[in-house]
């Protein structure tokens, strides 16, 4: 992979990686791992795909400490400046958690840049006040522990919660992320990434969905993602306590990514400029 810096959407220094050939592909990765977490699927793809890995604002080398610059919408424009850097018009989109989010939230705002869409464990969408309030208070919480002891004491509470692989990938990252920026990214609670699922049916793109399996990504989420997008397929496999590593991750998706980006129609490759 080869480093590519690039200017956010209000011209902050951000990082990615790149590698492959073919049609671009965004990897876009969770919230608390960085784009590392992403290269060995990456290189699984890379025959397929000139494979783009971005860190997200505010995580690894993408430092970014103002929590009134962590909202979807910045997120979005981030992204869309990435594209525009390397020429590419449109691309597929594919995300964990927090990138699953970033990449519907494209594919619904800014149909005419994305081609399909990949979602490894779709983030709960938060439909009430009190569901919100909650995803408000635990963020917050998470900021207040890592600011009083550090990354490691802010997430020791709840990667239990998670699958092993997401621990993993945690745990890899912090000893290059940043603890201010991480701890004004945890004010994306504040901002709010979809009203409901009913508003996915706003999709256009093909996606396929990978459902998660602990409570921040429910399978049940990913079926009702599945039924409400007018394109979308489930996965035939979850992203479950099965998977310890990033190579797992990689190991158990490549192949049914592989499968639905062939099944997509032919996309021209060529940068347009």
């Amino acid at each position: 992979m080869t480093p590519f810096a690039f200017r956010g959407g209000d011209g902050r220094a951000l990082a990615a990686d790149i590698g492959g050939s073919g049609p671009p592909l965004v990897l876009l990765h969770a919230g608390g791992p960085d784009r590392r977490s992403l290269r060995p699927l990456a290189r699984l793809l890379a025959e397929r795909a000139t494979v783009i890995l971005p860190d997200v604002r505010g995580y690894g080398a993408s430092v970014c400490a103002d929590p009134s610059l962590h909202t979807w919408d910045q997120y979005t424009h981030d992204l869309l400046a990435l594209l525009d850097a390397l020429g590419h018009r449109r691309a597929v989109l594919a995300g964990a958690g927090l990138g699953s989010t970033i990449a519907l939230r494209t594919a619904l705002r800014v149909p005419d840049r994305v081609d399909a869409a990949v979602l490894l464990g779709v983030e709960d969408i938060e439909e009430d006040a009190a569901a919100k309030a909650a995803e408000i208070a635990f963020l917050d919480a998470f900021a207040a522990r890592a600011a009083a002891g550090g990354l490691e004491a802010a997430w020791e509470p709840i990667l239990g919660r998670f699958p092993p692989v997401v621990g993993a990938m945690v745990r890899d990252a912090i000893p290059r992320s940043d603890l201010a920026s991480i701890i004004a990214a945890a004010s994306i609670a504040r901002d709010r990434s979809f009203t409901s699922v009913a508003e996915l049916a706003d999709v256009r793109a093909p996606v396929l969905v990978f459902p998660g399996t602990d409570p921040r990504h429910p399978r049940a989420l990913a079926e009702r993602c599945v039924q409400a997008i007018p394109d979308a397929t489930l996965a035939p496999v979850a992203i479950s306590n099965q998977l310890k590593t990033s190579e797992d991750l990689a190991s158990a998706t490549a192949q049914p990514i592989r499968d639905f980006l062939d099944s997509l129609p032919h996309r021209p490759h060529a940068r347009e400029r």
